[in-house]
Parts: structure tokens; sequence; C-alpha cells
């Protein structure tokens, strides 16, 4: 099981500084919110695969332009200093009418356009809870929130100041959603075969289980 370090700076009387995040062990992902630092480690295959297979969907045809229209700057792993915050979303990006080209910088302080976090067990609770807070305050537009374990993505844009749920979206359906409906693609890319996930959905039921198991004996 993953697990999650969360430094309390109460210890010592004092909040989190940048020092602590660049202090952080290399094998970790450190962020700063309210004043408290957190520190996750690198993501299991779930998480990894799907992260990854996203990016490779989205980032040619809208930040190079093959096969879609660009006009975005999409990073991996960005790191945003947000309002005092040191936040780290799976994949970002920035429309070009904002950001021309990617500076040359540690980090960035200007808002991205987009955000997707691909949740995990250990950091679920702070993307759906303050992270997610914090994009809509410092006026992301887009946020995208794909879930390996329920095989889903939900897409949100920001309305008044609140996220509002544009789709739900689960296992193989197929996806155009804003800002991205210039292309589509199948959601079931994102996730790794069954028989090799780390869980087992709980809508299973164990006779099914039975038979795959035996059937796949069978084959050897």
């Amino acid at each position: 099981m993953e697990k999650t370090k969360t430094v309390s700076t109460d210890e010592s009387s004092r909040q989190a500084t940048y020092q602590d995040v660049l202090d952080a062990p290399p094998h970790m992902v450190a962020q700063i919110v309210d004043g408290r630092l957190y520190t996750f480690p690198r993501p299991a295959a779930p998480h990894a695969a799907a992260c990854s297979q996203l990016f490779g969907t989205i980032q040619p045809p809208f930040h190079n332009g093959r096969g879609g229209p660009g006009g975005w700057i999409i990073l991996f792993e960005p790191e945003l200093h947000l309002s005092g915050t040191v936040l780290v979303p799976d994949i970002a990006g920035w429309r070009r009418g904002r950001m021309q080209v990617v500076p040359d910088v540690q980090f960035f302080e200007l808002a991205p356009n987009w955000i997707c976090e691909v949740l995990s067990p250990s950091t679920r609770l702070l993307d759906l809870g303050r992270k997610r807070e914090i994009y809509a305050q410092e006026g992301v537009r887009h946020l995208w929130l794909v879930d390996p374990d329920e095989q889903s993505l939900e897409a949100f844009e920001l309305r008044d100041a609140e996220w509002s749920m544009v789709d739900r979206l689960y296992q193989d359906a197929q996806v155009s959603l804003p800002p991205f409906e210039a292309i589509k693609f199948n959601l079931g890319n994102l996730w790794i075969p069954r028989t090799v996930h780390r869980g087992v959905p709980s809508d299973v039921p164990p006779e099914s289980l039975a038979m795959e198991s035996e059937s796949i004996a069978a084959s050897k």
C-alpha cells in the first residue's frame, strides 16, 4: 500500500517553506498546502499507466499540432507556485495565448488553463479537497479527475468560481470533452488489464473471478 507522509510543521512552530520541498527525498513528490508539507511516493502501476497514456494522447495534437489544432503547452508534473502553495498536478496545460513558449524556470507562477489529476490511494484526499479548491480560486478553467480504480474520468468547468461537472465517463467510453473536444479517444486505453491490476473491482462476482482463473490456467 502507498504511504503518504504529511509533515505538520507544528513541531517546529513554523510553516513549511520551499526549502522543505527541495530537501524532500528525490523519490518523493513534495507539495505545500496551507503551510504543511505533503510528500507522496511515486505512483503505482495503474496510476502511472493512466497518466502516461493520457499525456501521450493529449500532448501530440495540442502541444505539437500533430493530428490536432495545436495551441497549447502541455506539461507532465509541472511544479506550480500559486498564492503561497506548491502544487504538482499530474498533467497541466496552458493556452499559448497566455504562455507562448515554455519558460526556462524551475516552477510556474501562472495558473494553467487545464489540469488533470490521476487519483491514487495516497493522493485522493488532497486532490479532491484542498487542491481542487485552490485550482478554482486561481481561475483554472478546466479540471479532469481520472480514477484508475473506478476506471472513470470526470470533467469539470469553472463557472461562477465553482466547479460544474461536464460529464462522467467509465471504462471504454469514447472521450471528447472540453477543452480538448477537437479529438476523440477511447478511455479504455488508460487502464492496465484487470488481470494485472493491484485490486479487484467490488462489482465483479466471485464466480466470475473463479471462471477467469480456470480459463487462464487451462490456457497454460
